[in-house]
Formats: structure tokens, C-alpha cells, sequence
């Protein structure tokens, strides 16, 4: 019997476009879809997949939610809490573990540097505590952390929520432009990859590179944020520029508003420390690893830009 492959939870952009990908490489019998609303897989369930709920948010939910899988991607918790975002994956991968999970992908970010264990980013935070209690584990399930690397489509996010459709004169941001940058990937590519390194795994187990194991997964080159912006404005067809200013006037800024806040708690200072990791460079990066996996060059920032903005 062809080992089973659970995707938890099976929606959000990476989760669907992991599934995507997936349905290229295996049957749809192999798959296990795990979310909060699997119906939007019907139409893979008709076909032979196995759709379940189950949701971070109600514990209760993941004790049988993986039963029968074997290899399980686990895709990160979508909060910016660090506490309760450590404890909901504790669960899931306990939940796992008593369903008889062989070996979990995780689905971890691509701050820290190359593959260290240390991040100014309080982004990071969840997904450092997670990879060493992956790795204390090891005796009972085994895993591959994913690090996947920065969307290019999450400038928003690193650029004061630049609205393409109206965009502002100038980015107020904590950080000059300059310097070291972030080596963009397009949120697809890293979903393809994904998908191929949990079959890499499945087809030849014993001789996986990555068990027990980070892998970085990171765009074909690093750009920085004054670049980054540039790229923006010639997409959108106005020049934008960069205006450094104190994380104490960012926290302030009127159209940040409720964009941190997270479970009623506003963490727009703690997001601040994401561009301190960029200027330390621990975003910059840039790791062979997708390029090997694809077998092919991944799509520059540019080319991902202006299709997304077109």
C-alpha cells in the first residue's frame, strides 16, 4: 500500500498550493486533507482523498485528525504569537505522533541566516522553538524542517502595506533600503518544492537528504529593500522611495492599525524586529536548495511582480 500523506491544514496559499502540486506527483488516494473547511477539496475527494476537519484552534479536533497518515506536512499556525503559536504545533505534532506519523514536514520560515538557530526576528521565534522540539524528538518521529523562504508576494508586509492600487508618495518603514536584502521566492515555487521533497521522501526514505534535517528555500538572488521598491514602483508605473523612519513612529503609523494585532493583542513593535533581521542579513541568503529540488532556475522577483501586479 502506497504510503498516505497528510497536509495540515490543506488551505491558506502555501497549503493549497502544496496540495496543487501533490496531485501532480501522487494519486489522490494517497492524500489525507486536513483543514478547518475541507469541503473546498470536494472535488479531491471524489477522486479518492481523504478530507477531515480539524482546526489549531480546538485541540480537540487534532486527536484522530491524522490516523493513517505517514508522512505528515504541518504548516505553521498562522498567528504572530509566539507562546500560543509553539503550543498549537506541540499539539498537532503530539496528535500526530499517537496517530503513528513516520516523518513530519514543517513548514518553518526562512529568517535565522543560513540554517543557525538564532533570529532577532520575533517572527521567528515560533518556528526556532518548534525545529528544537522536532529535533528532541526524534526518537519517536522523525522530520524535515521546511525553511521556507520570504513570499515576493508579501512585500505589503516589509513595505507599510503598500496598496499597488493606491500607493503612497513615499514607504515609511524602520529601515533605509540599503544594505543587505531578502532573497524573494515566489509562494508557489515554494509550495512545487514542498510537494517534491515530501515524494523525495516517500520514494526513498533511507537515503532522504534532508532527515532530521533544515533546508533553506530562498529566490535565485538577494535584493534589497530600496531595490525591492523600485521593482514596486516600475510595476505599478509610479517611482516609490523609501523613507527611514524610528520603529516608535512605525507603531504610530495610521494605516498600520490593526495590521499586527494578533488575539487582541497589537504587536506592531515586535513585527519592527523583522526589519532589524534584514539589515544583520539573515535574510539575505541564497540557498541552491530550490533550484536543485525544481530542477530549474526559480522565477525572479521581477517576473513574479509584475504578473502579480498586472
Amino acid at each position: 500500500m502506497s504510503p498516505r500523506i497528510g497536509v495540515f491544514p490543506a488551505s491558506g496559499g502555501l497549503g493549497t498550493s502544496i496540495v496543487n502540486h501533490l496531485t501532480k506527483l501522487v494519486s489522490a488516494s494517497q492524500l489525507v486533507l486536513i483543514a478547518r473547511n475541507p469541503d473546498k477539496w470536494t472535488r479531491l475527494g471524489q477522486a479518492g482523498a481523504t478530507l477531515r476537519k480539524a482546526d489549531y484552534d480546538q485541540p480537540s479536533t487534532l486527536d484522530n485528525a491524522f490516523d493513517g497518515v505517514d508522512v505528515l506536512i504541518l504548516i505553521s499556525y498562522a498567528s504572530f504569537e509566539i507562546r500560543r503559536r509553539v503550543e498549537v504545533h506541540q499539539l498537532a505534532i503530539q496528535a500526530a505522533i499517537k496517530s503513528g506519523v513516520k516523518h513530519i514536514f514543517y513548514s518553518s520560515l526562512g529568517f535565522a541566516g543560513d540554517l543557525t538557530d538564532h533570529s532577532v526576528a520575533h517572527v521567528m521565534g515560533a518556528h526556532l522553538e518548534t525545529e528544537r522540539f522536532l529535533a528532541e524528538i526524534t526518537d519517536k518521529v522523525t522530520y524535515t524542517s521546511v525553511r521556507e523562504g520570504l513570499y515576493s508576494e508579501s512585500f505589503p508586509i516589509y513595505t507599510a502595506w503598500l496598496d499597488p492600487a493606491n500607493p503612497p508618495t513615499e514607504i515609511t518603514i524602520p529601515h533605509s533600503g540599503a544594505g543587505p536584502g531578502v532573497s524573494w521566492v515566489k509562494r508557489d515555487e515554494l509550495g512545487e518544492a514542498t510537494a517534491k521533497l515530501i515524494v523525495g521522501y516517500i520514494d526513498q526514505p533511507k537515503k532522504f537528504d534532508y532527515l532530521n534535517k533544515k533546508v533553506l528555500l530562498t529566490g535565485q538572488r538577494a535584493i534589497s529593500l530600496a531595490e525591492t521598491v523600485d521593482i514596486l514602483g516600475r510595476a505599478i508605473g509610479k517611482p516609490l522611495k523609501i523613507r527611514e523612519i524610528s520603529v516608535d513612529e512605525y507603531v504610530r503609523l495610521t494605516q498600520i492599525g490593526d495590521k499586527h494585532t494578533y488575539h487582541g493583542v497589537n504587536l506592531s513593535r515586535e513585527w519592527a524586529t523583522a526589519w532589524e533581521a534584514i539589515k544583520q542579513g539573515e535574510t539575505a541568503v541564497v540557498s541552491p536548495a530550490i533550484k536543485e529540488i525544481l530542477g530549474r532556475e526559480p522565477e525572479s522577483y521581477e517576473n513574479t511582480i509584475q504578473a502579480l501586479i498586472r
